[in-house]
């Protein structure tokens, strides 16, 4: 294979409301817990077996405005992105790592009861890459 590929696509459940960061000059960041499920039977036991992980998801900009406007804790949805690690300090100084899911497609797979349906061109979205990356932005 002559290139790369970071791509990852997940379907979940989101595990709580959108937290949203806005920047001085105008841009924003949406960051959400997304649970994925995984079932299966023991074949010792016959025991059911559950297990869910948990995926930090992070948009930007327009895809940030969408997400805050439209999504919910529990809301199921349909994303793509790409993983990227970073490193950062807590407050007694320690290193700490995360690993996030850059956001760059997306589809809502919840279907609210008494809410307008959304706009074709924001329930399956492409974004365009941006010039600015997400290492230039302050998080």
């Amino acid at each position: 294979m002559a290139g790369t590929l970071n791509k990852v696509m997940l379907i979940g459940h989101l595990g709580d409301d959108v937290k949203m960061h806005h920047f001085d000059g105008g841009g924003c960041i949406a960051r959400i817990s997304l649970a994925t499920n995984e079932s299966y039977i023991n074949k010792n036991s016959g025991e059911k077996i559950n297990n869910t992980e948990w995926h930090n998801l992070v948009a930007r900009n327009k895809v940030a405005e969408i997400f805050e406007k439209y999504l919910s804790k529990g809301d199921k949805i349909y994303v793509e992105g790409r993983i990227k690690s970073r490193k950062w300090q807590n407050e007694k100084g320690e290193d700490r790592y995360t690993t996030e899911v850059i956001v760059n497609e997306f589809t809502f797979l919840s279907n609210k009861k008494g809410d307008p349906q959304l706009p074709p061109e924001e329930t399956n979205s492409q974004i365009e890459k941006s010039s600015e990356d997400i290492n230039d932005l302050p998080f």
